[in-house]
C-alpha cells in the first residue's frame, strides 16, 4: 500500500535539514542535512515494495518518491541507488532536493547487502560483471549474490513505476508500453549503486549517469578495473558524471581507475571542488578533500548541492 504521501515545504525540508537521518551501518554513511533555499513545494511519498508487485519483498524500508511542482518541471526521472545496506527512506532529504530543481525521483530498496569488494581479490576476472548483472536483472550468474529476476533492480524500478502511475497520471510520462522510457531516466548511485548506476547505463540508453564515491570494480589480482567497464554502452560516455572523495577508504585511485575507463578518459582529468561552491569546469570527474569523519558518505552530503547541479546539468545537457 501507499505509505505517505505528503507535500514537504522548504520550511519542513529545513528541519528534515537541520539533523542526522542516517543510522550508519557498517557501509553506509550520515547525510550533512542544511535548509535549502526557495519556497518550492514537493510531493513525497514511499511504498512498500511487495504492493507493486507478485513475489517482489521490502529488504530495508519502503522505496522513496518524490514529485516536483509543475512549475518547474523538467520531466525527467532521477532513480537513485543505495550502497551496501543503505534503505531508501536514508535519502529523504537528497532526493527532495532534486526534486526542488525539477526532477522527478525515485530511490529504490533493493538487495545490497552484499558489499560489492566481495569480489576486489577474487581470481576470476568476470567476478564483478557477473555481481552487477545478477543484481540489475536477476540472471543466475554470480556465485556472490542470489537475486531473481522479480527481485532484480530492473524489476523492482519497473514495478514502482508501474504502481505509482495507476496512482497519478503524472508518472505515465516515464513508461513506454508499461516499461521504462530509458531516454528520460538518471540513473544516480551511491558506491555500490554508483557501479549499478553505470553499469545501467552501459545496459540501457539513459539521460545520464551520477556517480557518488564509487565504483569499487577493481580487480586487485588482476593490477585492473573491471571488465564490464570499458564496453562499449548505450548511454554516451559524456553523459557519465563522478564525485569521489581523495581519502575514500575504498580507495580513490582504484575508483578513478574506474570511472576513467567507464568514460573511455585515457588521461583522467579530475576538477577539485569545495563545499558550497558552483563548479566551473568542463570536466566530468569531480573530486574533494573535505575533512569529515565519513569521507565515504561526503559527496552525499547537503553542502555540495551545487557540484549537484553541475553533475546534472552536464549529463542531461541536450
Amino acid at each position: 500500500m501507499l505509505k505517505e504521501s505528503k507535500i514537504v515545504s522548504s520550511n519542513e525540508l529545513t528541519h528534515l535539514f537541520s539533523m542526522f537521518v542516517l543510522r550508519t551501518p557498517l557501509l553506509f554513511f550520515a547525510v550533512l542535512l542544511l535548509p535549502l533555499v526557495g519556497r518550492a513545494q514537493v510531493k513525497l511519498q514511499s511504498v512498500s515494495p511487495e504492493t507493486t508487485g507478485a513475489g517482489i519483498s521490502t529488504v530495508h524500508s519502503p522505496h522513496l518518491a518524490v514529485t516536483p511542482m509543475e512549475k518547474n518541471n523538467r520531466h525527467q526521472l532521477l532513480v537513485m541507488i543505495p550502497g551496501t545496506g543503505g534503505s531508501a527512506v536514508h535519502f529523504r532529504a537528497f532526493d527532495s532536493c532534486f526534486a526542488e530543481m525539477g526532477y522527478y525521483v525515485v530511490t529504490l530498496d533493493y538487495l545490497n547487502n552484499v558489499i560489492t569488494t566481495v569480489c576486489s581479490k577474487s581470481e576470476d576476472s568476470t567476478c564483478f560483471d557477473h555481481f552487477r548483472q545478477e543484481i540489475m536483472f536477476g540472471s543466475p550468474v554470480s556465485d556472490k549474490v542470489a537475486v531473481d529476476s522479480v527481485n532484480s533492480l530492473v524489476n523492482r524500478l519497473t514495478k514502482l513505476l508501474q504502481y505509482l502511475a495507476k496512482q497519478d497520471v503524472v508518472w505515465e510520462e516515464f513508461l513506454r508500453h508499461g516499461q521504462p522510457r530509458w531516454d528520460k531516466i538518471i540513473a544516480a548511485g551511491h558506491s555500490q549503486g554508483a557501479g549499478h548506476a553505470a553499469y545501467m547505463g552501459k545496459q540501457f540508453k539513459l539521460r545520464g549517469v551520477l556517480m557518488f564515491s564509487g565504483p569499487q570494480d577493481y580487480l586487485q589480482y588482476f593490477n585492473a578495473p573491471a571488465h564490464w567497464q570499458e564496453v562499449n554502452g548505450r548511454t554516451p560516455v559524456s553523459r557519465y558524471y563522478a564525485f569521489l572523495h581523495v581519502q575514500d577508504p575504498f580507495n580513490y585511485q582504484y575508483q578513478v581507475a574506474d570511472v576513467a575507463l567507464i568514460n573511455h578518459h585515457a588521461v583522467t582529468d579530475t576538477t577539485m571542488v569545495q563545499p558550497q561552491t558552483p563548479v566551473h569546469s568542463t570536466r566530468s570527474i569531480l573530486v574533494t578533500d573535505i575533512n569529515k569523519s565519513d569521507k565515504h558518505g561526503s559527496t552525499v552530503g547537503m553542502e555540495f548541492i551545487p557540484v549537484w547541479k553541475y553533475m546534472i546539468s552536464g549529463a542531461t545537457k541536450p
